[in-house]
């Protein structure tokens, strides 16, 4: 008795991998929203930084009218001051004590504007 291997049966392998669903459908294929788009770049490439904006005046260029400024700075009460003078005229000090929170500087938030266009540059919050 002679062995020479299995019979033959009439399977052939793929060549490959399967279609992949969108091959198989005729979609097109999911795109991830993490995926970087490469923009097109012409011209001069422009570069921003962030600067760090605190209670003081901030040196920087603008990025609206591209001048390098000190930055002007304006308080308006945050929203520390008005909690606070809420609590206080909660627990029976409101003839005026309630106020208080607004005048110190550390309960005011910190508007940045450009000196020469006025334009808005950000907040420090307290």
């Amino acid at each position: 008795m002679t062995k020479d291997g299995p019979p033959p049966y009439g399977f052939v392998p793929p060549q490959s991998a399967p279609p992949s669903y969108a091959q198989a459908v005729g979609g097109v294929p999911p795109s991830s929203p993490f995926t970087p788009q490469q923009p097109v770049l012409t011209g001069a490439q422009i570069v921003t930084t962030v600067v760090p904006i605190g209670p003081q005046s901030t040196h920087m260029i603008c990025p609206s009218c591209h001048a390098e400024v000190n930055t002007k700075t304006t308080t308006s009460p945050g929203m520390i001051a008005y909690v606070s003078g809420f609590l206080i005229a909660l627990f029976g000090c409101w003839l005026g004590c309630c106020l208080i929170p607004c005048c110190i500087d550390e309960c005011m938030d910190v508007h940045h504007t450009c000196p020469h266009c006025k334009a808005y540059l950000g907040r420090h919050r307290r």
